[in-house]
């Protein structure tokens, strides 16, 4: 294996821009000079009629717009560190639980999960004139940028408020969650779903965005969710009473609801249940169907829907041929008409098989119904009204019961967050929530996922750790920020269910904080170094960083999910870690003796990965490579 073979990692996230223009200019060639795009000649590619410069169109902007698009497309040295005493199950889980401004996590996770998450959950900080919005400049260090940015003091992060005075009052407010909406939307697979909590400030702007960024024909609907029936009495005019659910699907084609909320009326309707789920009783006679005058679904004008039906003694046995001598025999005759059963011989074959239908004794006669069961896909109303929505009983009551503490104001309504990852999800689907409070979302997964049994939901969470004020009672509790709540509560969370049911589902969860990169800047930038700052820098790897530390970097660099089992193994004196078995092995040892190639490359990894100046010297780096080549030719080799 040549050296340059070997592949360098940039240690940087997706250049979203330069994939761009790279697929542009395989569809339209003459649209891209030197690199860069000719916009007009693009539009002219994507028109059937002349383009007319400087013609009016229909579109939402707002002053930041374009430095909104800007930061969505900025590259990020940043990474992820784990932090293992806080998490639970680190080695097994697969939930992830993220400290650090979502931004940056997005643009930290783009290649990871691009094409991955079935349901992204999005309830950002209301524009309310009172609530606190995030900045968005993270074009240096990070931490250097949090600071100047107001999200961070030499105590902790803090945010920013957005005061009804300021004249950039919605523009910033835009300004914040436009670039986070443009990249989630990459995370979410075809037949993915982003649902929005939202009041009416913002409402109609959200809108406008969301129809620009999914495409209008992608809105799935705007759902009134009440969850104070009483109303708020802060109100200066009405008293609200509800918020907003906004739906968009990335392809509307290829969605289709996982399941089906059930209102009060509905559960009372559907009271039946077997191992598939809910259901009501319908008669298995076809109703009356046709023109005026003409029933098609009569005996005489459709025959072969009519046979018998023959039903045990006791009911429990339904079937299409006469296998007992006292069997009940039934046919679809009503009191005044021979009408015709629902489906043809076939069909009503395998349902009856497949345990669809009962049958039941009513005054004297056998009567057969059908199990109706509400499919997945079919229409799901827009009008939620539900007392389990209350968001003082089902959101801050149960925060409050479970924590043993007041920590958090407004929490979401977890009965709400179950119906919604049952509606958008199904078992092993990835649920993101983009702001995750008080860490409901990773409490309603737990829930469904015990309640289920079989499902195994993953849950990404991401909060940024915004500072508790002193004065309250969480952290007169010892909970110093919105971080340590979220966790506490997804331990307390897993311990009950374990304490009550005690299901097999996955109690853990992996928490990292976002950071500057492991890398020093002449990983990033030799050629503006000097060779006095070279000789001193004997390592590109920041003196404060773990193996543990590069090995979350290289795993977001290469693509790699989160969740992925990592072993480590002691070889020869050097830690080297198994990610997925073969996925992936890495040692970021300083020095590493040349004979650990050969026990390596018995796992024929897909990819290896070495510290650059990890071997002793030039030639046996060579060797290294060589070995490589010949024992496992198929190994991407990965330096850093």
């Amino acid at each position: 294996m040549e050296n340059n073979e070997v592949k360098k990692l940039d240690m940087k996230s997706l250049d979203i821009v330069s994939n761009n223009i790279e697929k542009i200019s395989k569809l339209f060639p003459n649209t891209v000079i030197e690199g860069k795009i000719d916009f007009e000649a693009l539009k002219q590619e994507l028109s059937k009629d002349i383009v007319e410069k400087g013609k009016d169109k229909y579109q939402l902007t707002w002053s930041g717009k374009n430095e909104a698009n800007i930061n969505a497309n900025k590259i990020t040295t940043s990474t992820l560190r784990p932090i293992k005493n806080r998490s639970v199950d680190f080695d097994n889980t697969s939930n992830i639980y993220i400290e650090g401004d979502n931004l940056e996590t997005l643009k930290i996770i783009q290649e990871s999960y691009l094409n991955k998450i079935k349901c992204i959950y999005v309830d950002p900080p209301y524009n309310t004139g009172k609530n606190l919005i995030y900045k968005n400049d993270y074009s240096s260090d990070l931490k250097d940028n949090l600071i100047s940015a107001g999200l961070m003091n030499e105590e902790g992060i803090k945010l920013s408020s957005n005061l009804e005075s300021n004249g950039r009052f919605h523009s910033d407010w835009l300004s914040m969650i436009y670039p986070r909406i443009k990249l989630a939307r990459n995370l979410l697979r075809d037949d993915g779903v982003i649902v929005f909590a939202i009041d009416d400030s913002e409402l109609v702007n959200l809108v406008k965005i969301c129809d620009e960024i999914f495409g209008e024909s992608n809105r799935l609907g705007i759902v009134t969710v009440v969850h104070k029936p009483e109303g708020r009495n802060q109100a200066k005019y009405f008293a609200t009473s509800n918020e907003y659910a906004l739906f968009y699907s990335k392809n509307a084609d290829k969605f289709l609801f996982e399941n089906v909320i059930l209102d009060e009326s509905m559960l009372d309707e559907y009271k039946y249940r077997d191992d598939k789920g809910k259901y009501k009783l319908i008669s298995a006679i076809a109703k009356n169907h046709g023109r005026e005058g003409f029933d098609k679904n009569l005996r005489i004008n459709n025959p072969k829907n009519y046979y018998p039906i023959y039903v045990s003694k006791d009911l429990s046995k339904i079937s299409l041929e006469n296998i007992e001598e006292n069997n009940y025999i039934v046919y679809p005759v009503t009191a005044t008409q021979e009408r015709t059963w629902r489906y043809i011989k076939e069909n009503m074959k395998t349902k009856i098989e497949s345990n669809e239908f009962v049958a039941q004794m009513e005054n004297g006669e056998v009567k057969l119904y059908e199990k109706y069961r509400i499919e997945k896909g079919q229409l799901v109303k827009t009008h939620w009204i539900d007392k389990k929505y209350n968001a003082n009983t089902s959101g801050t009551k149960i925060l409050d019961d479970l924590m043993k503490v007041k920590t958090f104001d407004f929490p979401k309504s977890l009965y709400l967050m179950e119906d919604i990852i049952k509606l958008c999800s199904k078992e092993n689907d990835i649920i993101l929530d983009l702001f995750s409070g008080s860490a409901t979302t990773a409490h309603a997964i737990l829930d469904l996922n015990a309640m289920e049994k079989t499902s195994k939901r993953q849950f990404i969470l991401i909060q940024i750790p915004e500072k508790i004020d002193e004065n309250e009672p969480a952290y007169k509790n010892g909970y110093n920020n919105l971080c340590d709540i979220g966790e506490e509560r997804i331990r307390r969370a897993s311990n009950k269910i374990k304490e009550t049911t005690n299901p097999d589902i996955d109690y853990g969860f992996r928490v990292y904080k976002v950071d500057s990169s492991n890398m020093r800047d002449i990983y990033y930038e030799p050629s503006e170094l000097k060779q006095e700052q070279l000789n001193f820098l004997e390592s590109n790897v920041k003196e404060d960083r773990t193996s543990e530390d590069l090995l979350t970097q290289v795993i977001l660099d290469l693509g790699l999910t989160l969740d992925k089992k990592i072993e480590e193994k002691e070889i020869l004196n050097s830690k080297v870690f198994y990610v997925a078995k073969n996925s992936l092995v890495a040692c970021f040892d300083k020095t590493i003796d040349i004979n650990i190639i050969d026990e390596i490359c018995k796992v024929k990894p897909l990819k290896i990965v070495f510290r650059e100046n990890s071997f002793e010297n030039d030639t046996d780096k060579i060797n290294a490579y060589e070995r490589i080549k010949k024992l496992s030719p198929e190994t991407e080799v990965n330096v850093i």
